[in-house]
């Protein structure tokens, strides 16, 4: 709509054929964190900046610092002047001062749209100013765009790549762990303390110099036991270590998450049992992945397994162990979509839906065990977007 971009549009001159189509969204936050935002434009701008959709097309609104960059990389349809629409709304609506809630009510004038659908994280002052301001509206809820849960090829050959930043990072840890050497019962790397900060400097630079940001978990012994934990201080011989890497890729914005267990030393026979049956849980929640199956029912292949072999799950001093967590989540512009494959979930699996298949058992005294792949439905089953060896122990 160049009537915006020219300054010669008038408050409520614009008129278009009414058709049904889908409710006209909000967003006002930075694509950079919010991945919905960045799935409507394509493009990671650190601010927050006005977003909305109408009639099928998209629109942005930009401070000159973002406007060049946005008109020429992103996928947004139309590209507005926020110094311009300011303007244009002050005067439209005879103010001297004009709130982004105001710049909202003005748009909605120029491009007819009755309602905006808001994204759920739009901030409470926006929120609060829309009210004030009479704009109507409707808070969306997660997943914001449910279309974006189902994965085109591009977008599963970007995930899969991602993965591969991801396995770099876990490469890293793994010739970390290859060379270190077990002295007074701590691990050494080139005569220097082996701990969880320095294990994850290591994965960070790996995943960096792949193409991807680092972020990772490099836990070991009872702090394994905390699933989120990003691990502290030294890294011990004969314990099991977590080692999780869920980096971003730089240039397309897809994630990977890879999860591997290893040990360095001698493993005794409680511990290969232990990582044998977390092997089998996820090995047979990947068995159970197809299209119209519920997502539940994947989830108790691996937690049904573990019942079987006696794995208990509860509650002690506070803090849980055994099978706590769900065994997957969705994966793809977010860490963790609104996809759960879980006890609770009531989602049917659909062909190119993607997530994580993490089963993983916690014992304080024994430590932590989760293994991690990412799959995708297929027309008949799944299949695997990341790849690496499940060797453990290291001697």
């Amino acid at each position: 709509m160049k009537k915006l971009l020219n300054n010669k549009a008038h408050y409520g001159e614009m008129k278009t054929k009414k058709t049904k189509t889908a409710p006209s969204v909000l967003f006002y936050c930075d694509s950079q964190t919010n991945s919905d935002l960045f799935y409507l434009g394509r493009i990671f701008i650190p601010d927050a900046f006005l977003a909305f959709t109408q009639r099928g097309k998209s629109y942005a609104v930009v401070s000159a610092l973002e406007y060049g960059r946005t008109k020429e990389d992103s996928t947004f349809d139309e590209v507005l002047s926020l110094e311009t629409v300011r303007e244009q709304a002050a005067k439209a609506l005879r103010r001297k001062h004009v709130e982004t809630a105001h710049i909202v009510k003005y748009l909605a004038k120029i491009y007819e749209i009755p309602s905006f659908r808001l994204h759920p994280d739009t901030p409470a002052s926006l929120v609060v100013g829309l009210q004030s301001a009479e704009v109507p509206f409707e808070v969306g809820e997660h997943p914001f765009f449910p279309e974006s849960l189902v994965k085109t090829d591009e977008e599963a050959k970007a995930i899969a790549h991602a993965n591969k930043i991801s396995s770099a990072g876990i490469r890293a840890a793994i010739h970390a762990l290859e060379d270190a050497k077990i002295k007074h019962g701590k691990l050494y790397l080139k005569d220097e303390l082996l701990t969880s900060e320095r294990m994850r400097m290591l994965i960070e630079v790996a995943c960096l110099e792949a193409g991807g940001t680092g972020d990772c978990i490099a836990a070991g012994g009872n702090q394994a036991c905390d699933p989120h934990c990003f691990g502290s201080g030294p890294l011990r011989p004969n314990e099991l270590i977590i080692v999780d890497v869920f980096p971003r890729d730089k240039k397309s914005g897809y994630y990977g998450d890879m999860t591997r267990t290893f040990l360095k030393g001698r493993a005794n026979e409680v511990q290969k049992e232990f990582v044998a049956v977390v092997k089998e849980a996820h090995k047979r929640a990947i068995d159970a992945v197809k299209p119209r199956i519920k997502a539940s029912k994947v989830h108790a292949a691996a937690k049904d397994f573990f019942d079987e072999r006696g794995c208990e799950t509860g509650i002690e001093k506070g803090k849980h162990y055994g099978f706590f967590h769900s065994t997957g989540h969705g994966l793809g512009l977010g860490l963790h979509e609104p996809l759960r494959i879980s006890q609770e979930s009531t989602l049917t699996l659909k062909k190119g839906m993607v997530f994580t298949i993490e089963p993983g058992l916690y014992y304080p005294g024994l430590g932590g065990c989760r293994i991690e792949d990412v799959v995708q439905v297929t027309k008949e089953g799944s299949k695997l977007l990341s790849s690496l060896h499940y060797k453990w122990e290291i001697r």
